[in-house]
């Protein structure tokens, strides 16, 4: 790879002042494609005809005299989005022939908004894991580190996206985020990414392949934004933000408060480096450390501690109970009944994260709504957090990168933190603990790991106030850097 490819402030710019067309940067991105990512497996589904076609319609628009927030800018977009005319697997191979016939409201969006679509970038089978592989398309490899993923989640892993961009394959990506399926990749592979408040942005035709495309709003997911740089992050956000015209009524523009804070110093933020159920390993608690150096060096109100911040543990509970009861709500009955066998041979004084989830997998709606009520006295103290403090800043996961891990079973693998085995899924918490109440997060890289791999941390922001972490990650980025490209 080579020197930092350029951002899509940089290629408006360009665009603008008549220094560059989009179809010398369509073919630049593609050809770019056609030589690095057959090490890399980050576009599944390549659109290049169609991207060409939608490059020379942008610069006749520009010639035309029309300017529009992306014309003319070369993205990507998750493989779990409808695109029409282009297949939607969400990597299940009985699907491998589904091809729905409209765009996902955020395609939509994007190519209202002037954006080329390069193509499908890879997702892990049913969006369902912590890596990008399966039997369609293969696995894609992290650039950094063509032994490890580029990340992923339990929810819909945009890995192919995170390794798209660090690629240099486009400027943009689109994906979602359930478990952590924006802020992983992004932190595996040094890029930026947000997590928007749950329900900002509009989801419908983020839809597994056969289901109609509805404008429901799941519970706990969201689609959002990927960059390489944090500007460019809330250009792409401020497309996309916006309900469902069909449940609104409104057109999708929505108008966020500003920023709490502009400058550096005048942020307020407690750092939480250590969680009750799982340890940070070394290199992310350096990267924390970089930032709270940084906004310490700045001036900025830093605290460790908070008597307002809600139980992590209990968080973590809440977070497993409401994510695997929700995903496993559509197995076959068969399944689960099996679960229900299982779950009623647990041990009462099990109270381990496994034992959480296991149970989780047959709530009933009583269960669910207390946990639902939970949730919401959880909120209250993230409300009342917020009053002292403007953003809060954690790890995403405990590790960077780590190497592929294709055992079957899920349930067997392990993470391992700096030499000590751990639930593979325990390492959800971090990226639960914005999920669960439904928080803005924002992931930034914060410089590389001891062995080089990049480290991200993630900025979490009081609800519908998207702007106030996303303004900290561009100052945070002047300060400590922000995007490196693989060498």
């Amino acid at each position: 790879m080579e020197s930092n490819p350029q951002t899509a402030e940089e290629l408006l710019a360009a665009l603008r002042a008549g220094e560059a067309t989009s179809a010398e940067l369509t073919d630049q991105a593609i050809a770019r494609i056609e030589q690095h990512d057959k090490a890399i497996n980050a576009i599944c589904v390549p659109d290049f005809d169609r991207a060409r076609a939608a490059a020379r319609d942008a610069d006749q628009a520009r010639a035309r005299g029309e300017d529009r927030p992306l014309l003319g800018i070369p993205v990507t977009v998750k493989e779990s989005y409808n695109i029409a005319g282009l297949p939607t697997t969400w990597g299940m191979p009985q699907h491998r022939n589904f091809i729905p016939a409209q765009d996902a409201v955020q395609v939509s969006r994007l190519k209202a908004a002037g954006a080329v679509v390069l193509g499908k970038t890879n997702v892990p089978l049913g969006l369902q894991d912590i890596q990008s592989f399966n039997d369609i398309y293969g696995t894609t490899n992290n650039p950094w580190d063509h032994d490890r993923t580029s990340g992923g989640s339990s929810g819909g892993s945009s890995g192919g996206s995170a390794a798209a961009l660090a690629s240099g394959f486009g400027a943009l990506s689109i994906g979602s985020d359930l478990a952590g399926s924006l802020r992983t990749p992004a932190h595996f592979c040094g890029v930026y990414a947000h997590k928007p408040t749950l329900g900002l942005a509009a989801h419908r035709g983020m839809t597994p392949p056969t289901a109609p495309a509805l404008p429901t709003e799941p519970d706990l997911a969201v689609v959002g934004p990927m960059a390489r740089t944090a500007r460019d992050l809330t250009l792409l956000l401020d497309v996309m933000a916006g309900p469902d015209p069909l449940t609104s009524g409104i057109a999708h523009h929505l108008t966020l408060p500003p920023a709490r804070r502009q400058q550096l110093g005048d942020y307020r933020v407690l750092i939480l480096d250590d969680h009750p159920i799982i340890p940070t390993g070394s290199a992310v608690r350096a990267g924390l450390n970089r930032v709270a150096d940084a906004l310490t060096d700045s001036g900025a109100h830093v605290q460790r501690h908070s008597p307002l911040l809600p139980d992590l543990t209990e968080a973590a509970q809440l977070y497993m109970q409401l994510l695997f009861s929700g995903s496993v709500a559509r197995f076959p009955v068969d399944a689960h009944e099996q679960q229900r066998t299982r779950a009623a041979a647990l041990s009462a004084d099990d109270q381990s994260l496994d034992a959480t989830r296991l149970r989780a997998m047959v709530f009933s709606h009583r269960d669910w709504i207390e946990a639902d009520n939970r949730r919401e006295l959880h909120r209250h103290r993230w409300r009342q957090l917020f009053t002292e403090f403007d953003t809060v800043v954690c790890p995403i996961t405990p590790t960077p990168a780590f190497p592929h891990n294709h055992n079957p079973n899920p349930l067997e693998r392990r993470i391992d933190i700096d030499g000590t085995e751990h639930p593979y899924f325990d390492q959800l918490v971090w990226a639960g603990l914005a999920t669960m109440p439904g928080l803005p997060a924002t992931a930034i890289p914060t410089g590389p790991s001891p062995e080089g791999l990049p480290v991200g941390v993630q900025l979490i922001g009081p609800m519908f106030e998207d702007r106030t972490p996303l303004r900290l990650a561009e100052l945070l980025e002047q300060k400590i850097g922000g995007f490196r490209a693989p060498r």
